[in-house]
């Protein structure tokens, strides 16, 4: 009967592979955005991680990426949903591409529904932190 060779390289099954633990840390994003945990989404970024977002100055680092997570959460920006269509990795890099919508609640109680794309890089320090943040939305210039 056959039997494995014990290895000093660790069986990778019980590891999640890159694209399913990018995958994975993207909806952890989802869910602290959308239950107003910005602190635990600006822990996913690097100490000097840049977060651009349409219409305001990046933020870098985790403490400015909260301010301003913070700031579009209470414009009304809420129901956040994340689907990364492509990781593509090497090393100690990764990239991740995908597709966001947005409820936009107005002043007047409407609900604006937006949705663009977004791409983000990653940089395995330990644990996988976001370096660059950067999306942009589907919906026209309003005049």
């Amino acid at each position: 009967m056959y039997r494995p060779y014990p290895s000093s390289l660790a069986d990778a099954r019980p590891f999640l592979d890159v694209q399913s633990l990018i995958r994975n840390l993207a909806q952890d994003f989802v869910t602290s955005f959308n239950t107003g945990n910005y602190d635990q989404v600006a822990a996913l970024f690097t100490q000097d991680g840049a977060f651009m977002a349409p219409h305001h100055d990046p933020a870098y680092g985790p403490k400015a990426v909260e301010r301003l997570l913070r700031q579009i959460g209470e414009a009304g920006y809420e129901d956040l949903r994340l689907e990364t269509v492509r990781v593509e990795s090497s090393g100690d890099l990764a990239m991740e591409i995908g597709r966001y919508t947005v409820a936009i609640r107005q002043p007047d109680g409407t609900i604006l529904a937006d949705r663009g794309k977004y791409v983000k890089a990653w940089r395995r320090l330990g644990v996988w932190l976001i370096v660059a943040d950067c999306w942009s939305t589907n919906l026209p210039t309003l005049p």
